[in-house]
Order: structure tokens, then sequence, then C-alpha cells
């Protein structure tokens, strides 16, 4: 006779009493949880549904489930994304952990992770991080300083700064408060809010500094290189310009990083991630063309010169401000 093996793995005395029927809501319950958690579920869930360990251990055996965490198992296959593995991570940390630190700053796409350890807050809990996770015990976590993003449960942009300030080096930091701008993720009222709350903690007076150094017009610029010659304007006593302002020249619209409008001025603050293309190249010397017919001068400088050598652009933003252009002059006063 054929050896016909159990849908949920070898038969045990428990096993065999347990009915197709039973096996298949089993199986229709477990498909719903783990659809909503990336391919997930929680030996609390499993219990939940009346599932004993023996079973669940036969399961893991035929390998119809993947043991990821102690109490935490992948259905059917374990080819695990990194955002599947940070729900596991949070999962295996008890109902209200959270992805933090640098593992949240990797989510909301702020900061890349090199670390093979996922960060997460686990409010209370006790006992030894499961493997692969550095858990995070605070107990002043709040309902608010918490949300989901794809799916996962993590803390919210500002708490993630925050956390990461604790953690990470003040030029990293940095970069990461100015790509949350970038993306238009961070509130910086409610950063501040945050950091008045959260007095006398670590990285609170690293975050306050980085803040205090921003640039009042800095919510409107479009990258770091953008923040960087604000600040160039401020320490080198330049006027200061309109940033990414629509403006209308020879019947088109443009929308220039900086500008001087009473001097007829416009500087573009180029980067070889946006400009080194032959399309951007291109579409780069139009832009000056048209500008140049319709009265405007255009300057262009780069990140390096920006940032290692921001005397000398000051310098010559400065000569550039104090030259006549006539035909601005000219319509000005008309």
């Amino acid at each position: 006779m054929p050896n016909h093996r159990s849908a949920d793995g070898p038969k045990s005395p428990a096993n065999a009493k347990i009915s197709a029927r039973r096996r298949r809501r089993w199986d229709i319950e477990i498909a719903k949880i783990a659809l909503e958690q990336r391919g997930l579920v929680t030996l609390g869930q499993l219990g939940a549904l009346g599932i004993e360990e023996s079973t669940i251990a036969d399961r893991v055996a035929a390998g119809r489930m993947h043991r990821i965490h102690d109490r935490v198992l992948a259905v059917g296959h374990t080819a695990l994304t990194i955002e599947t593995r940070m729900l596991a991570a949070t999962l295996a940390c008890g109902p209200r952990a959270v992805l933090s630190h640098r593992s949240a700053a990797a989510l909301w796409g702020i900061r890349a992770d090199p670390c093979k350890t996922i960060d997460v807050t686990a409010p209370g809990r006790r006992g030894r991080s499961p493997e692969g996770i550095a858990a995070h015990r605070d107990g002043a976590l709040r309902a608010i300083d918490c949300t989901a993003f794809m799916g996962i449960p993590c803390t919210t942009v500002e708490r993630t700064l925050l956390d990461l300030a604790a953690v990470v080096a003040v030029d990293e930091l940095r970069r990461a408060l100015a790509e949350a701008e970038v993306l238009r993720l961070v509130d910086l009222a409610v950063l501040r809010r945050l950091l008045k709350r959260c007095r006398g903690r670590r990285g609170v007076a690293r975050l306050r500094m980085l803040l205090d150094d921003l640039h009042p017009q800095t919510r409107r610029t479009r990258s770091e290189l953008e923040r960087m010659f604000l600040r160039m304007c401020v320490r080198g006593d330049l006027p200061q310009p309109e940033v990414n302002v629509v403006l209308r020249a020879g019947g088109r619209t443009y929308k220039p990083d900086f500008l001087w409008r009473k001097e007829g001025l416009i500087v573009e603050a180029d980067s070889r991630r946006f400009h080194d293309t032959y399309s951007a190249f291109q579409s780069d010397r139009r832009r000056e063309q048209h500008l140049q017919v319709a009265g405007w001068r255009l300057s262009r400088c780069t990140w390096e010169q920006v940032e290692r050598d921001p005397h000398d652009v000051a310098t010559t933003i400065r000569a550039l401000l104090s030259q006549q252009n006539p035909r601005r002059r000219a319509e000005i006063s008309s």
C-alpha cells in the first residue's frame, strides 16, 4: 500500500484527530493573515485559531511553514524581501514593537542602512533580542510617535530622526534630515515639538543644532546642494535670492534655483545626478539661451564648488551682482 503523507505532516496521535474540514478552515485563515503580513504569521495568531504547537511543528517539518524567528513563520517559502524581514523583526518583538533608528530611516528612504541587524523599539520588552534584531527598550515611546509605512509598524519620520541622532555621526544625521526635507516627509514644527518633549534625551541637542542651522527658505529647496548654497549666501553676506520661484521670460515659464530679480541674475546649482546626461545637457543649453535672449544673466556652480570652495563661489556671485545689466535695469525702470 502507498504511504500517503498527511497535509499537516507526519501522523501523530493529536494530528490524527484533526478533520480535513478543520485543516481547510485553518488553511483559509492562515492565508488571510499571511496576505496582510507579507506572507508571515506568528505563533500567537496560529494559537488564536486553535492550532497547537505540535501541529505547527508538523507543518514546519513538511515544509509548509518556515521559521524566521522563534515566534514568526513564513508561509510557503523563505524568499523574503528586506521589507518582509523588517516586518518579521517587529512581529518577533511583540504587538507594540515598531521599526526604528537606522532601519526605520532606510524604510522611509532617508538613509541607506548597511547594517545586517534590524532596529526595533519594543516598549516593555524583556529578555534577549531575537537573532539579527537590535531591540531598543523605550517605555517613553508614545502612540503619536508611531505609524505604519508599507504595511510595517515604524516610528514617524520625526521620531526616526531623533532616534537616529543618538546612533549616527552628525554628518550622516545632516544628510538624513536633508533627504527627509527633499522628499517632503518631515514636518519641522512637529520635529521641534518632539525635541521639546524629549528634552535631555541623547541626540536632542545634536538634532536641534542642525535644525537651527537651516536657512529659513530651506523648506523650498529641492536638494542638499541648494541648502548648502543658501548657507553660503548667509555666511558670505550676499543678498538673499528668491528660491525656486516661477519666472516668465520670453513667453516661457522657468523655475530657476536662485534668482536676484533686480540685478537680472540667475544662478543654477547643478549636480551630476540630474545634469550629467545628453538630454539634460541639451535642455540646459536651450534654457540658458532663451533666458539670455530675455535679458537674464545665468551662471552655474557645482556641488564640489559650493562644498569645497564656498568663498570663491560667493566672491564670483558678488562680482556678478555688482555688474550692471542695462537691459534688465531698463526693463525695471520702465
